[in-house]
């Protein structure tokens, strides 16, 4: 068995696979490289191909029929062969110094396997002189094995995301994770649905990941998330019926999904506020009253905490408060 199976979704990537790729070559034959080609019209597929033949027995390019890039993760997961899995997307690559780190990390976890292990990662944005690095030095004990009971205070913005995360392979396997095809934004139900089942983690405190963040067709630039906002608020929604918070016993995890919630259901809101259109502000009140019937528990924390009481604030006296605190939130931490 590999000790990492590594998926990189890629669709029309021909011109920054390559990197992503080269990146992770240096696991050696311990990890395994899926790069799953998503129905491209490019040359992805013949790149992943000759890549295949060049590292045999490390790279395997699959090849299917577009399905977006949950559907690409999903057939990532049903060919790993390694004991953890992570996903990297082929825009973004791994830190050459951080790399070594992880892999060590997991190779002494082999015999008693973690569910999920953390690291930093990198907002790699087109153009900024600073690069924002989300750690978790003050939130999760560094370096070893704990459950959610040690986790500490998580602050706004400071969530665990794909980016981050290397999930036990079978873990994700039996925790029921299917993600909706064609849909953009379905990393949080990566991310969130797998939570019900993890107990034991570990969190290093490395830079592995490399997040870019500059294409302008990139599905996290403000626009374009406005233009799917109907696939965010699927994924929304998804993201309430999978996995009820008040259905977790232990309380630092209870806490930690709730606000994921949170933060999740505040930037839908607000962009479908910063829009503008009728349409979009009265799918902002739909998308509450969904939540308000499939968990009535969900919706009355959200509704009272200070995100919710904001949100709500009427007229457009409310909406210029969302969109100037929308702003402040940009030119602190420099991304959407």
């Amino acid at each position: 068995m590999k000790l990492l199976t590594i998926a990189i979704p890629s669709y029309n990537s021909q011109d920054y696979m390559a990197h992503a790729i080269e990146s992770l070559l240096p696991g050696g034959d311990e990890v395994e490289i899926l790069i799953v080609d998503d129905g491209s019209k490019d040359r992805t597929a013949q790149i992943a191909d000759e890549y295949e033949r060049k590292y045999p027995g490390i790279v395997r390019a699959i090849h299917q029929k577009n399905a977006g890039h949950g559907g690409a993760v999903m057939t990532g997961l049903k060919n790993a062969s390694g004991l953890y899995f992570k996903v990297v997307d082929s825009d973004d690559w791994a830190d050459a110094d951080a790399y070594p780190k992880i892999l060590e990390a997991l190779r002494s976890y082999r015999k008693d396997p973690v569910d999920m292990l953390i690291s930093n990662y990198i907002y790699d944005k087109a153009g900024a002189r600073h690069k924002y690095t989300m750690r978790y030095t003050h939130a999760l004990p560094q370096g070893r094995v704990f459950g959610w009971e040690e986790t500490r205070h998580f602050r706004i913005g400071q969530y665990i995301l794909m980016h981050s995360v290397i999930y036990r392979t079978q873990l994700l396997r039996d925790c029921g994770l299917d993600l909706p095809l064609h849909t953009f934004y379905v990393d949080e139900l990566y991310v969130y649905i797998p939570l019900k089942q993890v107990e034991r983690m570990v969190y290093l405190d490395v830079d592995f990941y490399h997040y870019f963040i500059g294409r302008d067709d990139q599905s996290v630039q403000e626009q374009v998330m406005i233009r799917r906002i109907d696939q965010a608020l699927l994924v929304n929604r998804l993201l309430i019926s999978s996995a009820d918070p008040y259905a977790v016993s232990n309380l630092h995890k209870r806490k930690y999904m709730l606000n994921f919630l949170e933060i999740i259901t505040t930037v839908s809101s607000v962009l479908l506020i910063k829009s503008g259109t009728e349409e979009n502000l009265r799918k902002k009140q739909e998308l509450w009253d969904y939540i308000e019937k499939e968990n009535p528990r969900v919706y009355r924390t959200l509704r009272r905490r200070i995100f919710g009481r904001v949100l709500h604030l009427p007229g457009r006296f409310g909406r210029s408060v969302v969109i100037g605190g929308y702003r402040l939130a940009q030119k602190i931490f420099g991304y959407n």
